[in-house]
């Protein structure tokens, strides 16, 4: 089978590659339809990714369609499912609370194992959750959007709550879409007016907020002084991270979306006199995957709109690597492999 690998930091090849072996028990082998292309991929590509080994297929923001399944499933042949990547081991302490999100032996596909830049994949069944109609490249939305549906529930923030989101890239756009869906009055902040008009343009969002000199001055004004009841940083960088702490209101909550290497550093009295919660969001669930598919079943999620660029696997090799230097009117990629 035909699959996109990426040799080296800087190099992407289209390699031939076997096809998976007939899935045991549990598992089942999966006809690739669509996937996105994720911030992680770009860093694996530019050689930035801290955990990787290479060479390695890419692509963990998967639709696929069922043709193949072990003894005893009860999997119909030709379903269109949605790929949960994370592949956890079912017996640490994390898995057995219900949180395979963070099972401290995860596996994510195409970062510690091969991904879905090719035909075909086997997968664990239990990670495998039905499309219930939406479109191939819509089903491929599903990943990338629950986790910021994720991060919106972690925050156990209320409807009529005032949220910021930092970040409008595609993780914060979509951490913003669920924020919206949760009953959450919404604002965005980027240093970038070209992401927050097309966040207001596209999606809705009215009232961005650059950042830079003044934004203190403007978050009061959005505020009435108080500050948000929410924030979300989904940036990826440790000074926007550290700044975030002053936009939080006195007992506000802050969920950090976004994982650096970097030490976090904060004001602690600044943090004690607000009672602030301070919350890590890690990949997502389940039931965030669930949430997801059905919102974007009701109409409630413009993936339209999210959906900005799309590449085939024989164009990736050269279409990747430009949209990782530019990145102009780019959310988000999908790689049409099979299927409508």
């Amino acid at each position: 089978m035909k699959a996109v690998v990426c040799a080296e930091p800087g190099r992407l090849e289209v390699a031939d590659r076997p096809r998976p072996a007939a899935p045991s028990e549990g598992w089942a082998r999966l006809a690739v339809n669509s996937v996105g292309i994720c911030g992680t991929d770009y860093h694996i590509f530019e050689g930035k990714h801290p955990f990787l080994e290479y060479p390695r297929v890419m692509g963990h923001e998967i639709s696929a369609t069922v043709v193949e399944t072990g003894p005893d499933s009860l999997l119909p042949l030709g379903t269109l499912v949605v790929v949960n990547p994370y592949i956890s081991c079912g017996a640490c302490i994390a898995c057995r609370r219900g949180k395979p999100n963070c099972c401290t032996a995860i596996r994510v596909l195409g970062v510690h194992t091969d991904g879905a830049f090719c035909e075909e994949i086997l997968m664990p069944e239990e990670n495998l959750y039905p499309a219930n109609g939406l479109s191939p490249g819509a089903a491929a939305t599903v990943e990338f959007l629950a986790i910021g549906a994720h991060a919106v529930r972690r925050s156990g923030a209320a409807p009529g709550a005032r949220s910021l989101v930092i970040g409008a890239g595609p993780i914060g756009l979509g951490t913003a879409i669920f924020s919206r869906i949760a009953g959450h009055e919404v604002a965005l902040l980027d240093t970038s007016a070209e992401r927050l008009a097309f966040a207001a343009g596209e999606l809705g969002f009215s009232g961005g907020l650059v950042a830079g000199e003044g934004l203190e001055k403007a978050v009061a004004e959005a505020t009435g002084g108080d500050g948000f009841d929410v924030v979300f940083d989904a940036t990826g960088n440790a000074a926007s991270m550290e700044r975030s702490f002053a936009h939080v209101a006195h007992g506000g909550t802050l969920v950090f979306v976004s994982v650096v290497k970097n030490d976090i550093r904060f004001a602690d009295p600044e943090f004690h006199k607000r009672e602030m919660r301070l919350v890590a969001s890690r990949n997502a669930t389940r039931a965030d995957f669930d949430h997801v598919i059905a919102s974007i079943a009701r109409g409630l999620v413009p993936v339209d709109k999210l959906v900005t660029h799309t590449t085939t696997l024989e164009r990736c090799v050269d279409d990747l690597p430009r949209w990782a230097h530019d990145k102009a009117g780019l959310v988000k990629a999908i790689v049409t492999i099979g299927g409508k």
